[in-house]
């Protein structure tokens, strides 16, 4: 298994990152550090030596099965309330990196950090939630799916193991 992205460690330099959104810019320089310490999300980065291009973080997460489209829960097996995800809590890419693709390349890397662990812990699929109406239009262009009511979205894992066929 070959990623673009490594583990935030503590040699690279947060202080530098911009992306233009305040959160994310905040998660990044002031969270994450202690998120990965306390085991609540991991977080990856794309790297230019020690600066940082771009990021984004996994955990684990659950979706009430109402909030999914009915096609796709008549799929599922009635026992089920809550299923097993994977949250992309956030994704970013540095400013003076943006307009060259690299959203596309680390969230294809995150998607399939994604698919590898639900061959060792159950999960049928990403969720996001986006922070604003153009990270909604970018999660729309890779088939995302608005869960009803919350404002999140979601990939079913089955759509994202067709994007890795040779894996």
């Amino acid at each position: 298994m070959s990623y673009i992205t490594v583990p935030l460690d503590t040699s690279h330099n947060k202080e530098n990152f911009n992306c233009g959104k305040p959160l994310l810019n905040s998660c990044l320089h002031k969270q994450a550090k202690q998120a990965v310490k306390r085991r609540l999300s991991a977080c990856f980065i794309l790297r230019d030596g020690k600066e940082i291009k771009g990021y984004y973080t996994l955990s684990t997460a659950s979706v009430e099965k109402r909030m999914l489209p009915q096609e796709i829960i008549k799929k599922l097996p009635p026992s089920y309330n809550d299923l097993p995800a994977i949250l992309l809590g956030r994704l970013a890419i540095n400013r003076s990196y943006q307009g060259q693709g690299l959203g596309e390349l680390i969230l294809m890397d995150a998607l399939k950090r994604s698919y590898f662990a639900s061959m060792q812990v159950g999960s049928m699929a990403v969720i996001v939630d986006p922070l604003d109406e153009e990270a909604v239009r970018f999660y729309k262009q890779y088939d995302f799916i608005l869960l009803s009511d919350s404002g999140k979205m979601f990939l079913p894992m089955a759509t994202i193991v067709s994007l890795f066929p040779d894996v």
